[in-house]
């Protein structure tokens, strides 16, 4: 979370990408970052080194707050040519392609479950980060979604 006053600019200039300005995906080759709301983003490395969450908060000191979530979440993948109409039985958000496209996130429930779900490409191939103590509850209802 940006500190009071730091805009995403400053923070682009430290990481060496602009962190979005809204509920979208930003990443480079090591990091990526999730807008959950104003100066706010869930952090992700995709091949971690042990202290990446150290190191994330040692550059942005002064600028930001970093909380080390990772044993808290659990991302699920879903890709295909169903895995919008699958999501769109239980996610209370529009994804048509025209308006939730690759790089597009949003902060939902699935299922009664909070979640922070994002776009990764075209195939559609989204991402779904929740806790990891709804992650069986969330699997569970894409398994009775898919069958549909």
């Amino acid at each position: 979370m940006a500190r009071k006053g730091i805009q995403p600019a400053v923070i682009g200039a430290v990481l060496g990408f602009l962190p979005p300005d809204g509920p979208e995906r930003a990443a480079d080759a090591r990091l990526a970052l999730i807008g959950t709301g104003p100066g706010t983003w869930l952090a992700l490395a995709e091949t971690p080194e042990a202290d990446w969450v150290t190191q994330l908060a040692n550059k942005l000191n002064g600028l930001a707050s970093v909380s080390d979530q990772s044993g808290s979440y659990v991302v699920l993948r879903i890709a295909g040519s169903g895995a919008r109409e699958t999501l769109q039985r239980g996610v209370f958000i529009d994804l048509h392609p025209a308006v939730f496209r690759s790089g597009s996130a949003a902060t939902t429930v699935i299922e009664h479950i909070g979640v922070v779900l994002w776009q990764l490409d075209d195939v559609p191939t989204f991402e779904i980060a929740t806790f990891r103590s709804f992650a069986s509850n969330i699997r569970h209802w894409f398994e009775l979604a898919a069958a549909s």
